[in-house]
């Protein structure tokens, strides 16, 4: 792993952490008519990670070039009475699975490439990267 593929790794690997600082510190309630509760973002990113990172981690080991489209899931169903605690855990835990995933690549997993159809070619840092944008927008929209 390089320097690099080490600092996208570790940027993943913090992401719990911060969001479950943002999320106990904010309104359980919408900030406006129609946004989502610190609760239904985090069932949000319990979705993505299932649906989205992991199987296009898999996708990098098991295919040459898959091909991707934009996917934006909506909230994770599971534990319908779920504190935002349990949620936080939830996350976490499939979070750490990305990030095992992603200590299982070799030099050449982490050089294999797919494309995305907004943003291209993209290797596993260049995904990861993307996965840590989009969580970083829900943990600023939770600070706001």
């Amino acid at each position: 792993m390089t320097p690099q593929q080490r600092e996208v790794r570790d940027r993943a690997a913090a992401v719990p952490a911060d969001l479950a600082a943002a999320a106990s510190a904010a309104s359980p309630e919408p900030p406006a008519p129609g946004e989502w509760t610190p609760s239904e973002i985090v069932r949000h990113l319990i979705a993505v990670e299932e649906e989205v990172w992991h199987p296009r981690i898999r996708q990098l080991l098991d295919e040459d070039e898959p091909r991707w489209a934009w996917v934006e899931p909506d909230r994770w169903g599971g534990a319908p009475d779920a504190s935002l605690d349990d949620l936080l855990a939830e996350y976490g835990a499939r979070r750490a699975v990305t990030v095992g995933m992603l200590d299982e690549l070799d030099d050449a997993g982490w050089e294999k490439t797919g494309v995305h159809a907004t943003f291209g070619r993209l290797d596993a840092a260049g995904l990861m990267r993307r996965a840590i944008d989009h969580d970083r927008e829900h943990i600023a929209s939770l600070e706001r």
